[in-house]
């Protein structure tokens, strides 16, 4: 009986975790679609943003490498009851699908073109193609497995000065694999939002965290190795952005003020995600997974529904963000909500400047999308434990 337990807090609290990142990612995109100064400046910008805007951003910064990485983990967890060849077919499956719902779906839901004007390879796409590499990964020991995945999360940011200019298929190339762009080919633009290579590493390494989850660790020798790996990282991160010289290629320097010379040092950078930048994220992460595998209120409870059926949730926020965006410029502003049906990267478009609510607004639509998605994640949660044997519940 214990065990049986032990098992389910395990799972609950990357659940949890994994729920809390949901919620607070969709923070960030009500904030790109409702907030005024989305389409004036960088709300990491130090000389425009404030403090309050600052981490409205900054804190959603957690959300893809949690997501990434426990990707990873879940991965390891559906190889405790499949062979190796079976988890890599169904990886090398789950991935394709990714990738085509990215393009597709997803693309739509972003921009609600029917035309598909713009394209944007970033989130799901990236985590398609690490599920495809990790589909090949899983056959290597552990030990190779983890020292790729260090090598490419540590060892990256060795090729940030490598830019490949143009609009030429190798510039795109590189652009997919480590140098976020954009390109314009026959009036279709697309968008390289999420260059692959540190992802891939930080998938690897997510699928090697899940052996502290075997059933031969305990509780408590779990708990001491996510404290000390959480702490190790929190403190790498602190000694080498202090240094300054590797880690990001944005340095930090003395601002006007503290507030602001601290905010430059905690900048760093996303696209791709830099060793800094996954350190700050991930070490907080794991110690929050150290201090919740027992967590167990009504709270916690909601949260984790969440994260129990993330692409689920994912698909139907965006979509209703959007539809909300559009109803809310109808009826609020003197914008027509035809600017929504966007022809151009939401972050390029100059008609949208000059639309947009304050950051309260932005905060009320986040809670109103979010509370309103329980009931059907809810229902949807039941209905994937209630229907286990339906092929395609894995795969949404």
């Amino acid at each position: 009986m214990q065990s049986i337990n032990t098992t389910r807090q395990r799972v609950y609290s990357v659940d949890l975790l994994r729920g809390v990142v949901m919620i607070i990612m969709a923070l960030d995109h009500v904030r790109d679609y409702f907030h005024a100064g989305a389409y004036l400046y960088d709300p990491l910008d130090l000389e425009k943003t404030t403090p309050v805007l600052f981490f409205t951003r900054w804190i959603t910064h957690f959300c893809a490498p949690v997501f990434m990485f426990l990707a990873g983990t879940s991965a390891f967890f559906i190889s405790q009851r499949k062979t190796k060849k079976q988890l890599s077919l169904f990886l090398l499956k789950r991935g394709l699908w990714l990738i085509l719902l990215e393009l597709i779906v997803m693309n739509f839901g972003w921009n609600f073109d029917i035309t598909f004007t713009n394209i944007y390879f970033i989130v799901i796409w990236a985590l398609g193609v690490s599920m495809i590499f990790l589909a090949g990964l899983i056959h290597l020991p552990f030990k190779a497995i983890l020292f790729i995945g260090f090598t490419l999360v540590a060892g990256h940011n060795l090729l940030d000065g490598i830019h490949v200019p143009g609009n030429s298929l190798s510039a795109f190339g590189w652009a997919l694999l480590h140098d976020q762009n954009f390109f314009n080919w026959a009036g279709k633009n697309v968008l390289v939002g999420y260059p692959i290579l540190p992802w891939l590493g930080i998938i690897a390494l997510g699928y090697c965290f899940g052996t502290l989850y075997a059933p031969s660790v305990t509780a408590e020798k779990r708990k001491k190795w996510l404290m000390l790996i959480g702490s190790i990282a929190i403190i790498l991160f602190i000694i080498i952005r202090f240094i300054n010289i590797y880690g990001d290629p944005n340095p930090w320097s003395s601002q006007s003020s503290t507030l602001k010379t601290f905010f430059s040092f905690i900048k760093v950078t996303k696209y791709p995600p830099s060793l800094l930048y996954t350190l700050v994220t991930l070490g907080p992460a794991i110690l929050f997974l150290a201090f919740t595998e027992k967590l167990n209120n009504s709270a916690s409870k909601i949260v984790s529904v969440y994260g129990r059926v993330p692409m689920f949730y994912y698909i139907l926020h965006v979509y209703l963000l959007h539809l909300v965006t559009m109803i809310a410029a109808g009826l609020f502003t003197n914008f027509s909500w035809k600017i929504w049906i966007l022809k151009e990267p939401l972050w390029f478009t100059e008609s949208l400047k000059g639309y947009g609510f304050s950051l309260g607004i932005v905060y009320i639509a986040w809670a109103a999308i979010v509370i309103s998605l329980y009931p059907l994640c809810k229902w949807y949660d039941k209905y994937k434990q209630s229907h286990k044997e339906k092929w395609w519940i894995s795969y949404l």
